[in-house]
Formats: C-alpha cells, structure tokens, sequence
C-alpha cells in the first residue's frame, strides 16, 4: 500500500510545485521556440519599444504647451522640441496637439501590431510545442504510460501549454514595455526636477512592500488552485469513465458529495486569491493617490515660489499617475511568468526523459520467415537500478530464481514457435501469457535472456519493422473516433478499398458493415461506443487481417463476445491463421486443440508444451485444467465443445 501511495504523492508534489520568478536556464530554452519566428518577435519588440516612447511623451508635450504658450514661463534651457515649434501660441499649440494625437495614433498601431504578431506567434509556439510533445509521447514504451497516469500527460498538452503561451503573448514583451515606460518616466521625471521626483517616489517603498506581500499570497492561492483543478480533473475522468458502476451500485450521491469537497477547495482557493486582488489595487491606488498629492502640494508651493514651472507640475500629476499602473501590471505578470516557469520545467521533464526502447543505430534484417525463439528468458516489471542490471546479467539461472529483492513475471522461459506453427499459451491469470506477446513486439525489454523473431534478436530489429510483422487482437477491442475505414486502415494508406472488401469478407463482417447506412464511412464515437462489443471486436479482426501480418496474435480474442459471434469469428480464423505464425492465449481450452504446440505456463515459468494430445497424456497441469473445464462435459457426448470440428486453433 505504501508503493501504491509513493506515485501518487510524487504526482501530487509535481503539480504543488511553484518554481522560481525566473529561470535563465529554462527561460534560454523557452526563447529558442522563438528562433522559426524570430522576425516576428524583432518586429514586436520593436513595436514596444515605440509604444513605451508614445506612453512617455504624452505629459512631456503637456508640460511644453503650458509653460510656453500658456503660462509663458519659458523653461531656462529650452528643450529641443521648443526649437522646432512655432513662436504664435495657437500654431504652436496645434503643433503640440498634432503631435499629441500622432504619438496616440502610433502608439495604437503599435500595440496593434505587437498584440496581433505576439498572438499569432504564441500559437505557432504551442503548435510547434504541442507537436513535439505528442511525438516525444508517441516514442516512449508502454511501461512509461503504466507508471504515468493519462490525465497527468494530457495536462502537459493542454494546461501546462497553455501557461507557456500567456507568457509569450502577455507576460515577457508586456514585462518589456512595462519596465521601457518605468525607466522613460523616471528618466523624464528626474530632468524635469530630481527633487519633485523623488518625492513622487517616496510612497515606493511602500508599495513593494504591498506588492511583495500581495505576491506571496497571491502565489499560495495559485499553488492550491493548480493542485484542485489537478484534484477535479482526475476525479472526474475517473468517475466519468466508471459511470456505469457509479449507477449500478447506487453511488451517485457519495460520488456527489466527494466531488462537492473536492470542488470546494477549488472554490476556497479562488476566494482567497480574489480577497488579495480586492485588497492589493486599492491599496496601491490609495498610495498612488498619496504621491500625487504630496506632487500637488509641494509643486504647487515651488511654482507659487517661482521654483518650478506650472507645465512641470502638470507633467508631473501625470507621469505619477502612469508610473504606478505599470508596477501593478508587474505584480500581475510576476504570477504570469511564475506559473510559465512551473509549467515549462513539467514539459522540459516530460521532454528530457528519453524513450527507454529505441530502435538500434545498426538495425538487422530477419530472414522473414515468422519463426520465435525465446531462449532462457527473464523478465520483471519492476525498474531495476544500474546495480541490479549489472548482477542480473553475470547471474545464472539458480542465483536469478534466489533473489528476493526482484518479482520475476517470467522465470527462464524457453520455447520455439516455428514458422506457420499455431501456439496456444494458457495457464492461470497472472501466470505470464500476456507478458510473453508483450515481450515479442518489445513493448518492454527483457533483464536475462534473449528474444529472436525470424531469427534476429528482438532488440537488433529496427522497431517499426518488427512491430508492422505483427497483427494483435486484444481481449478488449479498441476503436478510435472516426470513420469504419479509418479504423480498419489506422493511416495505412497503402491498403487498398479491394484489401478492405477482402478483409470483411474474411472475417464473416461484410453483412454487419453494410447494414450500417453510410457502409465503410459510418462515423465511429470515442472509444466505439455506440457499437457492440462483437461488431468492435469484428471490426478489430478485419483491421488485423488488412494489415496482412506475418505472426498473427490473439489474446483472448473471442471471450467477450455471444455465441453467434464467436462461432462466425471461429469459421474466420480458419483462414487468419493459414500461412501465418500464430500465438493464441486462452482459457477455454476448447479453442486451442487444434494448435501445433500447446505452452502451459505456471507462476512465470513454462511447466509444459506439447500438444493437446501429449499434454492429456502427461497427466500434469494441463490434465488438471482440462479435468476442471470439462469434467460436467464428458458426461454427455452431445455437447459440441469437444467437437474437434468446432474446436478452432484460436481464442
């Protein structure tokens, strides 16, 4: 129980996890995404650059106006705008509006320009970066999925993206332009009169105390919104999925009160960060208010005093009116980019762990003949550490049985399957049957012993030409949304529409598929639903059987079937299986009577092989199984399961 609870703590911790403000590291990795957009981005920046200036030069052109053609107080060292206005008030004064209104003109094209180019951009970054993602996740083995849940790896898509893309488009180019107008402002304001600016910043101090205060609250709140929603997402899938037996055991009222708790902390979480929110702006705006107040009174006595202008009074109303909105967007775009830092160090995790089964810089070629060879082999789920790699393979047979640190699934199984052989597994659940066609395919790779496929190590083979070798039909069939066709094909567009038409005929399931109104075009809903599990299964069968594999793997093909269609699936496999390498699992012993070589498997190891015949002959476990399965059937010779007419080489 307590490994059980370790992966779920992990999982949790991960996504508590706030990070740093600021990383330079996954911050020079984040800005490469940039490097396809780059003239995008130059031009953005560009952009806000110039909106910064604009934003700067309004309440300068105000203090121009007033002190030269208003007030007439003509500043002591005039300033290089002063030069190039006219000397007659109201032209001078239209000049200054003009540029006023110009200055407002070009700072909207340029915060159009930046907005639409930043925008466009973050998407084409989430495209690129969902892209990667989704193909990193499609060349990791399956083990990697068994110990990651999928709603954890969809977040990484979608949230965690999501996050990445804010930054891009609203945090780090309006992060630039806050801080460009900050240090404009300051610089302006401190020419102007470095007194009057310094006693505009005299509430400073406080405001970053509030702003630091606000941040770390504001932070706590986020930290337990992003591990609710994770709370709320995982419950819901879960109970979505398993809504049947929500039903059925009448649990819909405990399911309801479970999520309410969940949903509440959610809710508290938000509430909290909306009282910081409620709290922090006013509280700014009061100190902000306060600086302006302390500019009126003490400017106000300058220019009474002749010691400042009128016009840099006003400027100054203005600036200290425009100096604090950009603080408080900081405060606002610090959670922005804080939360990008968090998400992007989960993605580049996801993205640095590298696939564990990889195809072989000098992949061989096997002789095609669809024979499989395990020789000795040994096999755990379990993740063994470099220690342990290195005594599993200097270990014999004796000292691997002898350890107890390692649950061994397979314990030195050995067998051959030779080309266009049928060999049917069975044994117990758990005894290993489902790990050995895993193992064929290298969906997971062995610790001791060796797996050859048409005479070729298993991992010599380049991986997509050994897996396209196989067909596999599961005990539960799969269907993706889509179309018939599309599920049959799977994006072989190699298969022809006269491969499809064979294929159905094959598998007895043209009479289902054309009873459907738009035939091979019937929409597909997630998952087949909407469909029997016999017509998926049918459907799985026809998709195998077009792919025209040369080793054929059933698991438990038929069991969740009716009658009817288990009988018209039986009569197909009597053409699946001609001239092909075959491995059929099983438990009802009737389907594999037929097959060349019969593997009993018993707690990981191979216990017996043979064929049915052999096998009763030995009186050992197969007798037993067969005695368990049979015993009321051999009272009557009319029951047709042991009719070697009925019993097929598969299940």
């Amino acid at each position: 129980m307590a490994e059980q609870e370790k992966p779920k703590q992990s999982q949790q911790q991960e996504e508590d996890v706030v990070g740093k403000a600021y990383d330079g590291r996954l911050m020079r990795r984040l800005i490469r995404y940039l490097y396809p957009y780059k003239l995008q981005a130059g031009i953005s920046l560009v952009a806000v650059l110039i909106k910064a200036g604009t934003d700067v030069l309004g309440p300068y052109l105000t203090k121009v106006a007033v002190d030269r053609y208003m007030t007439a107080q003509a500043a002591t060292r005039p300033s290089w705008l002063a030069h190039h206005l006219s000397p007659n008030a109201m032209t001078g004064i239209t000049q200054l509006a003009g540029l006023y209104l110009g200055a407002l003109v070009l700072g909207y094209f340029m915060d159009f320009a930046q907005t639409y180019l930043m925008q466009w951009t973050g998407q084409k970054v989430m495209f690129d970066l969902r892209s990667q993602i989704f193909r990193h996740l499609q060349h990791m083995h399956i083990g990697y999925f068994d110990r990651n849940p999928v709603g954890r790896l969809v977040t990484r898509l979608t949230s965690d993206v999501d996050a990445l893309n804010e930054m891009f488009t609203s945090g780090v180019f309006a992060i630039f332009e806050d801080v460009f107008v900050l240090a404009g402002i300051i610089i302006v304001m401190l020419r102007m009169s470095w007194w009057l600016a310094l006693l505009s910043f005299a509430v400073l101090p406080l405001i970053l105390l509030v702003t630091r205060i606000f941040r770390k609250h504001v932070r706590d709140s986020y930290r337990r919104i992003r591990s609710a929603i994770a709370r709320i997402n995982s419950y819901s899938q879960e109970h979505v999925s398993g809504m049947t037996v929500v039903q059925l055991f009448n649990r819909q009222e405990r399911s309801f009160q479970e999520f309410k708790t969940v949903n509440r902390l959610h809710m508290d979480a938000f509430k909290d960060a909306i009282m910081a929110y409620a709290l922090y702006y006013p509280v700014v705006e009061i100190l902000s208010s306060i600086a302006i107040a302390l500019v009126i009174w003490r400017g106000g006595y300058g220019v009474l005093h002749t010691t400042v202008t009128l016009g840099v009074l006003v400027a100054f109303m203005q600036y200290a009116q425009r100096f604090f909105r950009p603080i408080q967007d900081l405060s606002e775009k610090y959670n922005i980019l804080q939360a990008a830092m968090a998400a992007s160090e989960r993605i580049f995790k996801l993205l640095d762990t590298a696939p564990e089964i990889v195809s072989p810089a000098l992949p061989k070629e096997g002789d095609n003949s669809g024979r499989i060879e395990f020789r000795n082999v040994w096999f755990t789920y379990q993740r063994l550490d470099e220690t342990q790699k290195v005594r599993v393979a200097r270990c014999s047979a004796s000292e691997l049985a002898a350890m107890d640190d390692i649950e061994w699934i397979l314990r030195g199984v050995s067998f051959t399957v030779e080309p266009d052989q049928t060999a049917a597994i069975v044994g117990h659940t758990g005894a290993g049957k489902t790990t050995i066609i895993s193992l064929m395919m290298r969906f997971y790779d062995i610790q001791h012993g060796s797996i050859l496929v048409d005479g070729v190590d298993v991992r010599e083979h380049d991986i997509n030409k050994l897996r396209r070798r196989f067909g596999v039909v599961l005990q539960d069939p799969f269907l993706f949304s889509g179309t018939i066709a599309d599920n049959i094909r799977l994006g072989s567009h190699w298969i022809s529409d006269e491969r499809l038409e064979e294929a159905i005929d094959e598998v007895n399931v043209r009479d289902f598929i054309q009873s459907l109104p738009d035939g091979f075009g019937e929409p597909v809903r997630e998952r087949g639903n909407g469909l029997s599990t016999g017509q998926k299964q049918l459907i799985n069968f026809a998709r195998a059987l077009a792919h025209d594999p040369a080793i054929l793997i059933l698991d438990e093909a038929t069991s969740s079937v009716d009658t009817e269609t288990e009988m018209r699936v039986r009569l197909a496999l009597e053409r699946m299986i001609e001239g092909r390498t075959s491995v059929v699992i099983a438990h009802r012993l009737s389907t594999v009577q037929r097959a060349d070589a019969i593997l009993v498997m018993h707690k990981g190891q191979l216990r017996e092989m043979g064929t049915h015949q052999e096998l009763l002959t030995q009186r050992g476990i197969y007798w037993k199984l067969y005695q368990l399965q049979y015993k009321d059937q051999e009272l009557s010779d009319a029951l047709p399961a042991l009719d070697p007419s009925l019993a097929m080489g598969t299940d």
